[in-house]
């Protein structure tokens, strides 16, 4: 299929969310120092700067959400951007609050059907002009049919670790937008497959763009819990916000709010990407030698292969005899693993800083 690119900059607002607690990588994230923080790929940029300058080619008015054991290091790497644009979390409360949060704001700031599309500070993406043109028909689409319009991946395997988005029928041709049929939870195997060779799915991204208008008014008919936060907020003073965030239950937003709406729209995206959820991921981002190795550091390898090792600290590490493994040090820990165990790696992180906090 030949795409046709839309170079324009359309009238639009950008939320990054930037959270996360730091674990499927662990110990190069911590949950002081998270995904969206690391500079992969040899790069002299992090995933959230490069996601601020995919943001910078849809619009100047962007807003970053980050909790505040994580905005030091946010404002750090988005210097550029005044203390206005930056939306603090008082403790973290998940997805749906970050949205709640930034519509409170966006919604004394700004005309109330500009269209706003959400998107997240740690995915790893290299089409940044199939991100404008993705992001512009999703903008544009909203603005003409004032509903909520998702953006979804097309799946390139049959991944257990992703929701899907199964597809409706055609809302248009030029360019494909679909209504949205139904959801489905991360699935067996066998269903994944299954998804995958219908062609009848997408990845579910987490991206949607809508009005504040749109989302409020979905909110209020679908998710009135989520509403009375967003009025909540709305009405906080700076005394009281923080006691008032930190009330709010966590949440995230496709469960509070979004998979509630049944009118919902999807456009398959037009750019590659990368959740870089485990170090199978991460490997796959910054490739390999001829023998699937990726090697950073004082590292010596022997009989090694499909292996992802890096060594960021002054002693020389040795791996001998492996294969489809990810071996990692730093002054945070040494992890060693099979590359595609990224939940358990998740779970020794949190055991880890349960450990730190006694």
């Amino acid at each position: 299929m030949v795409v046709l690119y839309i170079d324009m900059i359309i009238i639009m607002i950008v939320i990054i969310i930037a959270g996360g607690s730091g674990t499927r990588l662990w110990p190069l994230s911590t949950p002081g120092y998270p995904k969206h923080l690391l500079r992969v790929n040899g790069s002299k940029s992090s995933l959230l700067q490069f996601t601020y300058e995919r943001a910078k080619r849809l619009t100047d008015k962007i807003y970053v959400v980050s909790e505040v054991g994580h905005i030091a290091h946010v404002k750090e790497q988005l210097k550029d951007l005044p203390d206005s644009a930056f939306i603090v979390e008082p403790e973290r409360r998940g997805t749906a609050n970050c949205i709640v949060a930034a519509l409170a704001y966006i919604g004394k700031h700004h005309d109330k059907d500009e269209p706003i599309a959400s998107i997240h500070a740690d995915h790893y993406i290299r089409d940044n002009k199939g991100f404008q043109h993705t992001f512009t028909i999703a903008a544009q689409t909203t603005s003409k049919e004032k509903r909520i319009v998702l953006v979804g991946v097309e799946p390139d395997y049959p991944a257990t670790g992703f929701g899907y988005i199964k597809k409706g029928e055609l809302l248009s041709e030029e360019p494909y937008v679909y209504n949205v049929d139904s959801f489905k939870e991360k699935p067996g195997y066998e269903s994944a497959v299954a998804y995958y060779k219908s062609g009848e799915y997408l990845w579910n991204c987490g991206y949607f763009v809508g009005s504040f208008n749109t989302f409020t008014s979905s909110m209020k008919n679908y998710a009135p819990k989520l509403y009375n936060n967003y009025q909540l907020l709305e009405k906080a003073t700076p005394e009281t916000y923080q006691k008032t965030y930190v009330n709010f239950e966590n949440e995230a937003i496709d469960y509070a709010l979004i998979e509630k709406v049944p009118s919902l729209l999807v456009t398959p995206a037009s750019f590659d990407w990368m959740d870089l959820g485990s170090y199978g991921d991460l490997h796959k981002a910054v490739g390999s030698d001829l023998n699937g190795n990726h090697i950073h550091g004082d590292v010596e390898i022997e009989d090694v292969e499909n292996a992802f090792i890096q060594n960021f600290e002054d002693k020389p590490l040795a791996v001998i005899g492996l294969d489809n493994v990810a071996v990692i040090n730093t002054e945070e820990g040494i992890l060693v693993t099979r590359k595609d165990l990224a939940q358990k790696v998740g779970d020794i992180a949190k055991r880890v800083a349960a450990r730190k906090d006694k």
